[in-house]
């Protein structure tokens, strides 16, 4: 069975730092394009980062340039967020979500969904 667990979420002050890991079992990750999406409280879900499969390309939405970074482990099957300079209105739950490659453009409706990770930032 393919699934997708994320991982590394928590509470932190603003300014700190998170490393989400988005880990897949049942399938080889690095074969699939992989996206991290936010959803605020009471807020629309949106696409954070994703990272293709093919050319290895990182793609940001405004609220994660130059703050966050997006990359492969492939020895762990796994796909990581780094976090830096966290503010409170990247409190949300995070998701990963992978499809078949390309898939960076889109939404990953059709894709593999992991169940969220909590992050909160606050003082």
């Amino acid at each position: 069975q393919s699934q997708l667990v994320e991982s590394g979420g928590g509470l932190v002050r603003p300014g700190g730092s998170l490393v989400l890991t988005c880990a897949a079992s049942g399938f080889t990750l690095k074969y699939y394009s992989v996206a991290w999406f936010r959803q605020a409280p009471g807020g629309e879900r949106e696409k954070i980062s994703c990272i293709n499969s093919s050319d290895g390309k990182t793609t940001y939405g405004e609220a994660a340039k130059g703050r966050f970074t997006i990359s492969r482990d492939n020895a762990k099957n796994s796909v990581v967020l780094h976090m830096n300079g966290l503010k409170p209105e990247d409190t949300g739950v995070y998701y990963c979500a992978s499809d078949v490659p390309p898939a960076c453009d889109g939404y990953f409706g059709l894709g593999t969904w992991g169940q969220g990770t909590q992050v909160n930032v606050s003082a």
